[in-house]
C-alpha cells in the first residue's frame, strides 16, 4: 500500500494552479462530473516516499517527472546528471518544475497531455 490515497470512486488530481493545462483539465474533470481531490502542489509539498511511488505509478524515473523545458529548469540547474535523490531534492523544493498535471483513480495513474486524457480513468 502506498503512501499517496487513492480511491476508486474519485479522481485526485495533483497540478500547479499557474498551468493552463492544469486549469482545463482541472475545469473538463468537474464538467464530466468526475468526483475530484485537488492537490495544488504549490502549497501541498510532496514527500520523497510520494513521489518515487508517482514515479512508480506512472512507470518513470524521478529525473523524468521533472519537466526540463520549464524555464526556471535550464537557468538553475542546467544539464546535470543527478541520482534519484538529488531529483527529489529538486522536486521538493521546486514543486513548479514537476510535470503535470498527474491524475489517480484507484490504480490507474496518468500524466494529462490533453484534459481529455482525465477519460483515461
Amino acid at each position: 500500500m502506498g503512501e499517496i490515497a487513492t480511491s476508486d470512486w474519485q479522481v485526485t488530481l495533483f497540478y500547479n494552479p499557474n498551468s493552463i493545462i492544469a486549469k482545463k483539465t482541472l475545469a473538463y474533470t468537474k464538467a464530466e462530473g468526475f468526483p475530484i481531490r485537488e492537490v495544488d502542489i504549490l502549497k501541498t509539498p510532496f514527500t520523497g516516499t510520494q513521489l518515487e511511488e508517482l514515479a512508480d505509478r506512472l512507470n518513470l524515473k524521478i529525473g523524468e517527472l521533472v519537466n526540463k523545458n520549464h524555464p526556471d529548469f535550464e537557468k538553475h540547474f542546467g544539464h546535470p546528471n543527478l541520482s534519484e535523490r538529488d531529483w527529489i531534492k529538486i522536486l521538493k523544493k521546486n514543486p513548479e518544475l514537476l510535470k503535470e498535471p498527474i491524475a489517480i483513480r484507484g490504480d490507474i495513474t496518468i500524466l494529462v497531455k490533453t484534459p481529455s486524457d482525465i477519460i483515461k480513468l
